[in-house]
C-alpha cells in the first residue's frame, strides 16, 4: 500500500507509505501535504513543515521544470556519502535493478507506449528543424508528459491527454529526423509508422481511459490498461473465481504477475518472468539482484533477495509469499528495498500489480518518532472504536522507520509515494507482520518545494487557521501518514471464511482500504495518546489535520480533475468519501460548516471533538463492511459520496487555482549513481543530482530500453 502526496490538502504527506496504500501522485498545489498507492497523499504547502535531520546541499535547487500541470522536482540522499564502501555497492546493485525494470510499467499501462515513448524519444533527439518554434514547444510539452506518466494517459486521472499540435505536424517531426531510430516493426516504414500511431495518440476516442471505474460498464473492455487483452470482465472474474479459496488461510494473490489473455478461444495467463512475458527486462533485473544478492552482509537480507530472485525465474505465486515473509523477517539491514509487482491500482479489478522499486537506507535519528507510534500498535487496536470481533487480538510485528531514497523506478517514479505499507496479503500482515516507511528525503524535498508557493491562505477560512496550519502542518501530515501506513493498514481482521478484500469487494476494495486506513490516523491524531508518547506538543497538530483533511476531500483536490470528471483514482475517491459522509453526518449538528464569503467556498469544522466522534462511527463501519465482505455497502458508500462532483463548485475550485500558477502535481529527476572501478573492483561509487529532466529520460530510454517494441 501506498501513500501518495496529494497536493490540496492538510493531510501533508502523512501516509504515503507502500502496502496497502494507494499510490496517489504527489500532487504540489494545495494547502497541505498528504498521502495516498498503492497507496501511493499530497503536497501542498507547508512553510512552517518541522526540520528534518538531513545534512543538505547549500542551495540545492528542487524545482527544476514546470509544464502542463506538472512540476519537477529534484530530492538529495543525505548520509550516502558516510556509507561503508560495500554498503554503496549494494545500493549500486539494487539501482540497476530497479531502473532495469522502466520499460515494463510503460507496456503495463498500454501496448502501444514502449513504441510511441521510443519515437517521441528519437524525433527529441534527432529533430533537425526548428527547435525554437510554438509546434516544438508543444512536441516536448508532450513527450515530457509522456516520460512523466509512464505513457500516454494522465498518471493520475488515467485519462489519454492529447497532443496540441498537429496530426500534420507530427508527421513533418518523424519526416526531418533523418538519424533517428525509429521503432519500427519488420518491413514497416517510417510513413506507415505515422499512419498507426496518429489515431492511437490524436483520436479521444481510442483508448481513452487507461484504468475505467465507471459502474455499470464492463472495467476491463472500457480501460485501455495492458492486463488484459481478448477477455471481458466476467470472463476474467469467472477465470479466477476458479482458482480462489474463501477458507484458505493462506490465499496466493491469483493473477498478481501476469496478462490475461483469450487465444484460439482459451482464457489463459501471460506470467511476467523469465522465460516468460517481460522476460528480457526481467533477466535483467535478476542479473543486477544477483549481485547485490552476493555483497549482501545480512543472512536474512540474504535470504530475501534469494527468494525474489527465485520469485522472478519461476513466477510462483507461493514463492512471492515466501519472498514477502522473508523481507518481513529483514529488520536489520540498514540496506533496503522494495521490488516487484506491488500494487493493483492500475488494475479496475484490483488484481494485476504494476511494477516499481524503491531503493533506501535507513535514516536512525528520524526513525525514533515513527517506531514510537509502531511500538504502541496493540494500544491503538485495544482503544479503536472497531467492534470486538474485528479487533486482533495480537497485533504482529510491525516495523517502522524513517529511510532515505537513494533511487525510485517504476510506478513510483517520477511520481512517487511518501509512505508505504507493504506487504499487501492480509494473512501475513495479520501472521507474519509488516514494514511501514516514511520516505524522509522524499517529504523533505516536496517540503521545501511546496515553501515556494502556496494555495493555504488561498483556501483557508480564518487567519487563526492559517497560522495553524503553518506551525503544525508538516507534523500533522507526518502523524497521518505514519498512522495510516503503520496502524491503520494493519489494524482490523477479516471474519473467518469471508475471503480477501479484492474478492468480496471487488473494485471498491482499494478505496475502501484507504478510507479504513485514513480513519485510523484521523480517529487518532486528536487522541492524548500522542502527546504522552511525544510523538506530537497538542492536540493543535490534530485540529490542523482536520482542516486540512475536510478542506482537501470537499474542494481542494477538485483541482486535480478536467471539468465535468467524475472522481476515479482510488485514493481521491476514499478522501472525497470519507469527507462528504463525515460532512452529512454531522449536518444536524453543523460540525462542519459550509461557508461563503466574496463569493468563495470555505469548508469550516466548527466541533473537532465531535467530528472525532463521527470519524470512529466511519471506521468502525469500513470494518465492518471489510471484515464481512459486505459488496453492496461498500458500492453504495463509495457511490453516493466518493464519485460524483459538485460541478458548480469544481468549477470555482479550477478558478481560484488558476490565478496561483501551482501545478496540482510533482515528480522527481532521479540521482545517478556512478561506480568508481580500480583494478575491476568497485572501489566507491559516486552520487550526483542531475537537474534536466529531458536529458534524463533520454538517457534511461538509451540504457534500460529492454523490452521489444511490441509484447
Amino acid at each position: 500500500m501506498k501513500f501518495t502526496k496529494n497536493s490540496a490538502s492538510a493531510l501533508i504527506i502523512a501516509g504515503m507509505l507502500l502496502a496497502g496504500c494507494t499510490k496517489a501522485t504527489a500532487p504540489t498545489a494545495s494547502d497541505n501535504q498528504r498521502v495516498s498507492k498503492d497507496m501511493r497523499v499530497e503536497i501542498a504547502d507547508k512553510p512552517g513543515n518541522r526540520a528534518l535531520t538531513l545534512d543538505q546541499v547549500p542551495n540545492f535547487e528542487y524545482i527544476t521544470d514546470q509544464f502542463a500541470d506538472v512540476r519537477i522536482l529534484r530530492y538529495q540522499v543525505p548520509g550516502f556519502e558516510q556509507l561503508e564502501p560495500q554498503q554503496k555497492e549494494l545500493l549500486y546493485y539494487l539501482y540497476e535493478a530497479a531502473l532495469s525494470g522502466r520499460d515494463i510499467i510503460y507496456d503495463q499501462n498500454f501496448k502501444h507506449n514502449l513504441r510511441i515513448r521510443r519515437t517521441l524519444d528519437a524525433i527529441a533527439e534527432n529533430y533537425k528543424g526548428d527547435r525554437n518554434s510554438e509546434d516544438f514547444k508543444k512536441f516536448m510539452t508532450y513527450t515530457k508528459r509522456v516520460w512523466f506518466s509512464n505513457g500516454i494517459h494522465h498518471h493520475y486521472s488515467t485519462a489519454k491527454f492529447l497532443p496540441e499540435f498537429s496530426q500534420a505536424y507530427f508527421a513533418e517531426l518523424v519526416k526531418n529526423s533523418p538519424n533517428a531510430k525509429f521503432p519500427l516493426q519488420q518491413g514497416e516504414t517510417t510513413d506507415q509508422l505515422v499512419k498507426t500511431l496518429t489515431p492511437i495518440m490524436f483520436d479521444p476516442k481510442v483508448a481513452a481511459k487507461r484504468v475505467n471505474q465507471a459502474s455499470g460498464q464492463d472495467l476491463v473492455a472500457t480501460s485501455a490498461n495492458n492486463f488484459y487483452e481478448g477477455v471481458t470482465q466476467k470472463e476474467v472474474e469467472a477465470f479466477y473465481t476458479k482458482k480462489e479459496n474463501k477458507n484458505d488461510p493462506t490465499p496466493v494473490s491469483h493473477g498478481l504477475n501476469s496478462k490475461l489473455v483469450k487465444e484460439g478461444g482459451v482464457v489463459k495467463e501471460k506470467v511476467w518472468k523469465v522465460g516468460g512475458m517481460y522476460d528480457p527486462a526481467i533477466v535483467k533485473i535478476v542479473y543486477w539482484l544477483e549481485k547485490a544478492q552476493a555483497v549482501a552482509t545480512d543472512p536474512a537480507q540474504k535470504e530475501s533477495l534469494a527468494k525474489l530472485i527465485q520469485y522472478y525465474k519461476t513466477g510462483d505465486l507461493k514463492t512471492w509469499d515466501e519472498y514477502n515473509i522473508a523481507w518481513v523477517n529483514d529488520v536489520n539491514s540498514p540496506i533496503d528495498v522494495v521490488n516487484g509487482f506491488i500494487e493493483v491500482y492500475g488494475d479496475p479489478l484490483g488484481m494485476k500489480a504494476s511494477y516499481e522499486s524503491v531503493v533506501s537506507f535507513k535514516d536512525m535519528e528520524a526513525t525514533k518518532r515513527i517506531k514510537a507510534i509502531g511500538d504502541q500498535a496493540q494500544w491503538f487496536e485495544d482503544n479503536s472504536t472497531l467492534l470486538p470481533q474485528h479487533k486482533k487480538k495480537n497485533v504482529k510485528g510491525i516495523t517502522a522507520k524513517v529511510i532515505t531514497v537513494v533511487v525510485e523506478a517504476g510506478d513510483a517514479a517520477p511520481t512517487t509515494p511518501i509512505g508505504i505499507n507493504l506487504p499487501n496479503a492480509n494473512w501475513i500482515r495479520k501472521d507474519h507482520g509488516s514494514k511501514s516507511v516514511n520516505l524522509g528525503n522524499i517529504v523533505n524535498a516536496y517540503n521545501q518545494a511546496g515553501s515556494k508557493g502556496s494555495a493555504l491562505s488561498e483556501f483557508a477560512w480564518s487567519p487563526e487557521e492559517i497560522e495553524r496550519s503553518k506551525k503544525y502542518g508538516g507534523l500533522a501530515g507526518d502523524l497521518h501518514t505514519d498512522m495510516h501506513e503503520v496502524i491503520g493498514h494493519a489494524s482490523g481482521q477479516i471474519n473467518p471464511g469471508v475471503g480477501t478484500p479484492k474478492q468480496t469487494l471487488k473494485s471498491y476494495a482499494s478505496t475502501i482500504e484507504e478510507g479504513r486506513a485514513d480513519l485510523v490516523a484521523l480517529y487518532y491524531v486528536m487522541d492524548p495518546k500522542l502527546v504522552e508518547i511525544g510523538v506530537m506538543p497538542s492536540l493543535e497538530v490534530g485540529k490542523t489535520e482536520y482542516d486540512g483533511y475536510i478542506r482537501n476531500g470537499l474542494m481542494t483536490q477538485l483541482s486535480r480533475l478536467a471539468p465535468g470528471e467524475d472522481v476515479e483514482e482510488a485514493h481521491m475517491r476514499n478522501r472525497q468519501m470519507v469527507a462528504k459522509w463525515a460532512y452529512e453526518l454531522g449536518k444536524k449538528e453543523n460540525v462542519i460548516e459550509k461557508k461563503v464569503r466574496d463569493g468563495k467556498t470555505y469548508f469550516v469544522v466548527n466541533d473537532y471533538n465531535k467530528l472525532r466522534g463521527i470519524f470512529g462511527q466511519q471506521l468502525q463501519e469500513l470494518q465492518r463492511l471489510t471484515s464481512e465482505g459486505d459488496y453492496k455497502a461498500a458500492e453504495k458508500l463509495v457511490e453516493t459520496y466518493g464519485v460524483k462532483v459538485d460541478q458548480e463548485l469544481h468549477k470555482e475550485v479550477l478558478a481560484r487555482y488558476a490565478k496561483l500558477n501551482i501545478p496540482p502535481y510533482s515528480g522527481f529527476i532521479q540521482p545517478k549513481l556512478t561506480p568508481v572501478m580500480q583494478n575491476g573492483k568497485m572501489v566507491d561509487v559516486k552520487i550526483e543530482y542531475p537537474a534536466d529532466f529531458t536529458q534524463q529520460m533520454l538517457e534511461f530510454g538509451k540504457n534500460y530500453s529492454h523490452l521489444p517494441h511490441v509484447n
